[in-house]
């Protein structure tokens, strides 16, 4: 029986992830959050993973505080990226098949077409550092796929969907940028594509190729088309308008555009991706 530890198990994906693996019987799932594997602490990384011997390795754990995280760029760089050397100076040399989530926020969003996984890297923030030296560490073992994601929304958690509903309904128009183009991801679909990824290593309908993938939903928008489509979706009468970033107050710099090219992990892992409008849809059934 195939051992499978999530971690970071209370954030959107981890939830996401808990919710299917109930489809996915004959696997042993250890779903763990920092009040019971603290991954900043290589001592009892090492104890936990060398205890519970997982065939695979799941890191959902982030921190994700964009903003914030340039006034703490040490806490952010902590659990971002030394958090997965401490996974990675206990597997490596093993088996064990570690799959590493990462962000849109390594590139640096000056690209007219949709980054590939061999795009240069230039983060613009402390976030975006501190995820890009997660994959340098991740990276590290030999069996470690990771996977760079975007605009990452869910049923659970706090994300930009739930907050736009929220001032939405207390509000009688919103600010929202327009010139930051990208595509939102499903955290429920990206946890499908992850265990349609392990499930069929497992049975050896095709290999693990370790690397670099990624992976968002289809199609394209700005922040001020996405929050549009929400409100809409949620029969709001809320006006969005459209800002510019300049005019926005935020502390952190984000990539300008962030459209990533999904070709790998499709060809590799014969995945098909939803639209991100139908994708919402589907989450605003369960929020509404």
């Amino acid at each position: 029986m195939a051992v499978i530890l999530v971690t970071g198990a209370k954030g959107q994906l981890g939830n996401e992830l808990k919710v299917i693996s109930k489809n996915f019987c004959g696997y042993d799932f250890l779903f763990t959050d920092v009040d019971t594997l603290d991954l900043t602490n290589p001592e009892q990384t090492a104890l936990f993973i060398q205890k519970t011997r997982p065939d695979w390795i799941v890191n959902c754990a982030a921190y994700n505080l964009v903003d914030k995280a340039e006034s703490e760029p040490e806490m952010a760089l902590l659990i971002n990226g030394t958090a997965v050397k401490n996974i990675t100076d206990v597997i490596k040399g093993t088996e064990c098949k570690f799959i590493h989530v990462s962000s849109d926020y390594v590139y640096d969003g000056k690209s007219n077409v949709p980054y590939n996984e061999y795009s240069p890297t230039n983060p613009l923030s402390a976030y975006g550092r501190s995820k890009l030296a997660g994959e340098k560490y991740a990276l590290i073992h030999h069996g470690s796929m990771i996977i760079r994601t975007a605009w990452l929304y869910s049923s659970f958690g706090n994300n930009f969907v739930k907050t736009i509903i929220k001032n939405a309904k207390e509000k009688k128009s919103l600010q929202v940028v327009f010139d930051q183009t990208g595509t939102p991801t499903y955290a429920a679909d990206l946890a499908v594509a992850i265990m349609s990824i392990i499930s069929g290593v497992i049975r050896n309908q095709f290999a693990l190729n370790a690397g670099i993938y990624n992976y968002s939903n289809e199609g394209v928008c700005s922040w001020f088309d996405f929050a549009t489509e929400i409100v809409q979706e949620a029969g709001l009468a809320c006006l969005i308008n459209p800002v510019l970033s300049k005019d926005y107050n935020s502390v952190a710099q984000r990539p300008a555009y962030s459209v990533m090219d999904k070709s790998k992990i499709k060809d590799n892992y014969g995945l098909s991706i939803p639209h991100w409008r139908t994708s919402l849809r589907k989450c605003m059934k369960l929020l509404n």
